[in-house]
């Protein structure tokens, strides 16, 4: 199959969707497909970002066998949500125009959020006469809503409407978890037409490694007990929550928070911190790809963290690398989450309420107590990885989503 793969994030920006994106690709790629993606140029947690990316508004080229086609979008602060919310339009309109003047696809899969990418990505799609999958990893505008990052009644309803003709528009809807496919059809979608594909984890690239390892050394890590987070530090994400538990575990010398990425939010919990006068956090900057599985490898425990306010059933994919790289998973998360559900059938780690900052540490100081517990834990998550969310499988499904998708656009047009 021809297929397209439209996103606004692809490496070298590092974070959990361009990843599972360009294995996507690449695993497509291997099984015979020639894929296309579409996306823009990159500006997100990209420390250096390389010469050939810094000039011109258009430019082709082949990564890993596939090919990438980039359209240069205005950027505006993270940290200003309407300056986002424009780019999130922006992003829709350049992509839908790139889209509209390549060559045809036999099917083409695109990534949301940001809702304006989808919604534009169908109406391409019905113009050039072509099917589109449309895979759901956000909920727009319901988590923005949740999070009162969006409060106008109005813009509330248009991205609402935008979201219900996105889903009636799309040849196919893929989410990753049964929470998400309910709101999808409660939401316009047909059910019939929506796929639960769970995110993956690449288990031959995040394995079980040595706690002692180059990164762990050269950040001075042995010895303590590592409590990681590593990843977006954003609204969504409740840092204050884990600032809280470091604050109740401050009498503890051996535990170590660490706590790696960026975001709009870390500001503000770095101050936090420092307001409180801890000595038990250590901040780091995003890491690369390759320097992520040290990160995980390093740590005793791993967290996963959401905002009280998401009531939406998200499914965080560092669950999945953590798991991958056999370490026990400390979780705050709301009830609605989906996590929650594979964290107890896993047997891989300790969940508690989203916000409850003294839970969260509790749960941290049993499991320093109890070694032999978190080994398990991990060794229960590995074992999960390896045997429901491998990269072969799920890709293969997505593979499988697309080809009957297809075959049932063609032969009704």
């Amino acid at each position: 199959m021809d297929i397209y793969l439209i996103t606004i994030t692809y490496p070298p920006e590092i974070g959990g969707a361009a990843h599972l994106i360009s294995d996507l690709a690449k695993s497509l790629q291997t099984h015979g497909n020639h894929v296309t993606v579409l996306t823009c140029y990159p500006t997100y947690n990209v420390r250096d970002v390389p010469e050939k990316y810094r000039r011109s508004h258009r430019m082709d080229e082949i990564v890993d066998g596939v090919s990438i086609h980039r359209i240069r979008v205005p950027v505006f602060s993270h940290t200003n949500k309407v300056g986002r919310g424009v780019e999130h339009i922006l992003f829709g309109v350049y992509l839908f125009f790139l889209t509209l003047f390549s060559a045809r696809p036999d099917v083409a899969m695109v990534y949301s959020p940001p809702l304006p990418v989808p919604w534009l990505a169908c109406m391409a799609g019905k113009l050039r006469r072509f099917p589109v999958v449309v895979n759901i990893q956000d909920l727009f505008p319901r988590e923005a809503v949740e999070l009162g990052m969006l409060k106008s009644p109005l813009l509330i309803r248009l991205f609402e409407a935008m979201e219900r003709q996105t889903y009636r528009l799309a040849s196919g809807v893929t989410v990753h978890s049964p929470g998400n496919k309910e709101h999808v059809v409660q939401h316009g979608g047909k059910a019939g037409c929506v796929h639960v594909v769970y995110n993956w984890v690449d288990s031959d690239v995040i394995r079980p490694g040595r706690h002692d390892n180059f990164f762990a050394r050269q950040n001075h890590l042995n010895g303590r007990f590592v409590v990681s987070y590593a990843g977006t530090m954003g609204w969504a994400q409740d840092m204050a929550t884990i600032v809280d538990s470091a604050d109740h575990l401050s009498d503890d010398p051996k535990i170590l928070f660490m706590l790696v990425g960026d975001g709009v939010e870390k500001e503000s919990a770095v101050q936090r911190s420092a307001e409180l006068g801890l000595n038990n956090i250590l901040w780091l900057p995003m890491q690369t790809r390759e320097t992520y599985p040290d990160v995980l490898a390093a740590s005793d425990v791993s967290l996963v963290n959401l905002h009280p306010q998401l009531r939406t059933p998200v499914v965080p994919s560092k669950l999945m690398s953590i798991m991958a790289a056999a370490r026990p998973v400390v979780a705050s998360l709301p009830r609605e989450s989906d996590a929650r559900q594979i964290i107890a059938e896993a047997g891989c780690g300790i969940y508690v309420d989203a916000a409850d900052g003294e839970a969260l540490a509790e749960a941290i100081r049993k499991l320093e107590q109890n070694p032999s517990l978190a080994r398990d834990m991990g060794a229960r998550g590995r074992a999960f990885v390896e045997t429901h969310l491998s990269r072969e499988a799920c890709t293969s499904q997505f593979e499988s989503v697309m080809r009957t998708i297809a075959e049932d656009y063609y032969g009704l047009h």
